[in-house]
Formats: C-alpha cells, structure tokens, sequence
C-alpha cells in the first residue's frame, strides 16, 4: 500500500476491528496495520469524498480506462456479481480511507499492476447523515 494518510471513522474502527477480532488470521495483518496507522476521524466530521464503510464510489483504472462502480460493504454483505468489496478483501482494505482524487498502485491476480484512482463518490453513510449503517 502506499504511504498516504489513511483516514477511517471512530465508528468504522470499531467495527471493522471487531470483525478482525473473530478472524483469527495473520491474512489480514496488512489491514489491521493500516488501521493502526490510522488517522481517526468522529463520525461527524468526515470528509465527503471519503472512503468509508458502506460508501457507494467509481475508481478509474488508468491502464486501461475503465470505471468501475463498487461499495465497501463488511463481509456478510460481500457479492462481487453485485459490486459490494468487503473490507476484508485485499482489493477492499486498499480502497478504505482513500478520497477522490487519490489512487493506488494495484496488482491483479494476473500479476499485472495498475493504478485506480477514485473518480466520484455516489453515496457516503456520514454525508446522507445514515449513522446507522
């Protein structure tokens, strides 16, 4: 992952470190150390072009110029066929505490790597005031 500042929720820590805490895995260390580098942010106080849990964004792939709409759900909400990443994902966990405009530095499973970077933010739980999802 890149050296930016990642920013998450209070809210979003909790519950994403909780969901880890029944893991039980080393596979998901590089989340649980991005979430330790973490600037943590209150609920109310985020930035409207932020990455959170629950947001609906577009990210373009610069390689080849395709956007691709997903949501950042937790992992009992996960369908790929439906666009929704678990956070839990590798490809998830990268996305979280990213804003319009930042990008990372991506490989694929076919081991090509490709920059995405988020284009627009559809929906955010904080910004439509939706606390409780």
């Amino acid at each position: 992952m890149d050296d930016h500042i990642i920013l998450v929720t209070k809210k979003d820590l909790l519950r994403i470190s909780h969901v880890l805490s029944f893991q039980g895995s080393d596979e998901f260390e590089s989340l649980e150390l991005e979430l330790d580098r973490a600037k943590v942010l209150e609920n109310d106080c985020v930035p409207a072009d932020l990455v959170t849990m629950n947001s609906k964004f577009q990210f373009l792939n610069l390689q080849d110029d395709k956007e691709m709409t997903i949501s950042l759900v937790y992992p009992s909400d996960s369908n790929f066929a439906e666009g929704k990443i678990s956070v839990l994902a590798p490809l998830g966990s990268a996305l979280l505490g990213l804003r319009v405009g930042q990008s990372i530095n991506w490989m694929f499973p076919d081991g090509q790597t490709k920059t995405l970077k988020i284009t627009r933010m559809l929906y955010q739980p904080e910004e439509s005031e939706d606390w409780h999802l």
